[in-house]
């Protein structure tokens, strides 16, 4: 993965005697994010060159990113950097070739049998800090204003749950299978596919799901991501917006 095409504008930014808490920082990172400056996937700066930039000490940019990777909007991948939500997996140009080959209805099967094993992992091993990071992001899911802004956070809280499986294998299986979602062609049939009301409905699911991984029920984690997948795989197999 290359560096980010654009690093965060200083023309966005105050000068470094302005910078008065972490905060402040957080929010210019997070408008930058919002203006598309930083864009998903994107890796930021090495970390003594955007506390340059900012006019702040690697302490204070740390605990900017840290609150952050705390929302969601920042992914901390050791040896390769932070990232903008979550990073894209290291072999995406490889499965290029193969996400032009299979259907949503081939990516479904396979969600359908990994997706809820990951489910049931995260609710067993999840630790307290991993859990309330995972709450602030089905808070996301279900409070999403739109559809772009139900993307972003529907991705961020699957890819959470595959972290919180705390199996590298595992994670590396999804991000193949979140690769492959990015890149083929008919990934746009959702967006045509997902009215309010189906939006409305994900996040329901979601919530349902997420309330079994925070009590650490595997079966029922495991039961409410079934669900949650067969209902996305009649929606797209329908093609018309579901009520």
């Amino acid at each position: 993965m290359s560096p980010a095409k654009q690093k965060p504008s200083k023309s966005a930014s105050p000068p470094s005697d302005a910078v008065s808490a972490q905060n402040d920082l957080a929010a210019i990172l997070r408008r930058d994010i919002a203006a598309g400056v930083l864009q998903r996937g994107d890796r930021l700066p090495p970390e003594r060159e955007m506390a340059l930039q900012f006019g702040v000490s690697r302490a204070r940019l740390r605990q900017a990113l840290d609150q952050l990777e705390g929302d969601g909007c920042l992914f901390r991948r050791r040896g390769q950097g932070t990232f903008v939500q979550p990073p894209p997996a290291t072999d995406a140009a490889r499965l290029k070739s193969l996400a032009g080959r299979v259907t949503a209805q081939e990516v479904m099967e396979v969600r359908l049998e990994i997706e809820p094993a990951l489910a049931r992992l995260a609710a067993l091993r999840a630790d307290d800090q991993a859990r309330r990071k995972f709450a602030q992001a089905a808070d996301a899911t279900w409070a999403a204003p739109d559809q772009a802004a139900y993307d972003a956070a529907d991705d961020i809280f699957h890819y959470m749950i595959a972290e919180m499986a705390q199996n590298p294998l595992f994670l590396t299986v999804y991000e193949a299978i979140r690769s492959v979602r990015a890149q083929a062609g008919w990934t746009q049939q959702r967006a045509a596919t997902y009215s309010p009301e189906v939006t409305a409905r994900l996040g329901q699911q979601h919530r349902a799901l997420a309330e079994a991984i925070l009590r650490g029920d595997g079966h029922a984690a495991t039961n409410a991501m079934q669900t949650h997948l067969q209902f996305v795989a009649m929606t797209l197999q329908s093609g018309t917006p579901l009520a």
